[in-house]
């Protein structure tokens, strides 16, 4: 029977306390929440409450096919101005699975297409009318099956259209190389970053707690002629740390060497990413 105090806090602490010395692992799913209920003779309610203090902890997640699962508490590092560097590498994956392989994890992804019309927002960002037609491509992405961010891209319809980008399947090389290969070459870039606590929808997608604090990463691409594109990526504060790599070779290799940032052999440029433990 659990002891004393408000039973749903109680097992949340039993569950926590087991998450944190090891009983449970990353990606272990738990006991339902009818197993977890009569385990500690609690009403369904009260186990189902107990499992959502921990979700808004962002200790676990739930999987709709899955039940409810241990979130990995490592810490992603992303060098996010490797994709827009005139030297990467060629590969046939995309940023963010280079990024989770890099980091030894296992890349997925959810992927949609659309053509919507410009709200105020996404019209300003792109610099076209508001309720002209764009094209709008949403990721949703996930390491070891754990969702980790929401991607979504907006292009005027034109651009798209001429690069392939209108395409209703995902592009596995990404939308940046697919630019360049199709003659539009970003040359420019402005990125925004706020920290924000998560809405009900953004909560949903990424299977936290509302008010969970969020990254929201807005990049706007352009070159000399127009506005390519803008992304918003969305993921959790706790979960990921972003990071810039700006100057010469010299002086960036320099940093990644005091750093102790290996580079792959056979790569001019290191383009990997670290993960680093997360909070106790």
């Amino acid at each position: 029977m659990v002891a004393e105090g408000p039973r749903y806090q109680r097992i949340a602490d039993i569950l926590r306390e087991e998450i944190r010395g090891g009983t449970w692992k990353p990606g272990d799913r738990l006991p339902s929440h009818s197993e977890l209920a009569e385990q500690m003779q609690v009403s369904i309610t009260t186990a189902r409450n107990a499992i959502q203090v921990l979700v808004a902890e962002n200790l676990l997640y739930t999987a709709t096919s899955r039940g409810t699962i241990v979130r990995n508490r490592e810490v992603l590092e992303s060098v996010v101005t490797n994709h827009i560097r005139p030297d990467r590498p060629k590969s046939s994956h995309d940023i963010f699975s280079e990024i989770a392989r890099a980091a030894g994890r296992e890349p997925s992804k959810q992927f949609s297409a659309r053509m919507e019309p410009a709200g105020a927002e996404v019209a300003l960002w792109l610099g076209v009318p508001k309720d002209s037609w764009v094209v709008s491509r949403t990721v949703v992405q996930y390491l070891d099956n754990e969702p980790w961010s929401w991607e979504v891209s907006f292009y005027p319809r034109d651009l798209a259209e001429a690069t392939g980008i209108d395409s209703p399947h995902d592009i596995p090389e990404g939308t940046t190389r697919r630019l360049v290969e199709r003659g539009y070459a970003e040359t420019a870039h402005r990125d925004t970053l706020v920290a924000r606590p998560a809405t009900a929808e953004e909560a949903a997608v990424l299977g936290v707690g509302t008010g969970t604090m969020l990254l929201d990463h807005l990049r706007i691409g352009a070159n000399a002629e127009r506005i390519t594109r803008v992304t918003r990526h969305r993921s959790i504060a706790a979960r990921n740390r972003l990071a810039y790599e700006l100057g010469d070779d010299d002086g960036t290799e320099m940093i990644r060497k005091i750093l102790g940032t290996p580079q792959p052999p056979g790569n001019s440029h290191y383009f990997g990413n670290s993960l680093v433990p997360g909070p106790p």
